[in-house]
């Protein structure tokens, strides 16, 4: 899943949604289960999330809404194989950047 976020320091929690598409309790509920999840939080209690904070919800998205893991079964996978995981990951994640390109040449074409 590719995902279109402006370049920020820190996106709100809303804009993280529905870049995702899906709802805000969902990345709520999220960020309970993984302790790879900390976004900052202001005064008034607003989710702030980082960068590194995407890329963590990307893996998490891959691991248990295209993957099918269960939520159990992704922590666990985290914490095993982390950098295999996240390796593969990023493989996979530019194989579709790469595609994308190629769909967007043919169609000019």
């Amino acid at each position: 899943m590719h995902i279109d976020l402006p370049e920020k320091r820190y996106y709100g929690i809303g804009e993280v949604a529905k870049a995702f598409n899906v709802n805000t309790s969902l990345i709520r509920f999220w960020e309970k289960e993984f302790d790879v999840l900390q976004p900052k939080k202001n005064a008034k209690g607003n989710r702030k999330f980082t960068p590194q904070d995407i890329k963590n919800l990307q893996l998490i998205y891959h691991l248990v809404k295209e993957r099918g893991f269960t939520l159990e079964g992704a922590k666990i996978h985290l914490k095993e194989e982390k950098q295999k995981t996240l390796s593969n990951f990023e493989v996979v994640q530019k194989l579709q950047k790469v595609r994308a390109e190629l769909l967007k040449i043919k169609e000019q074409l």
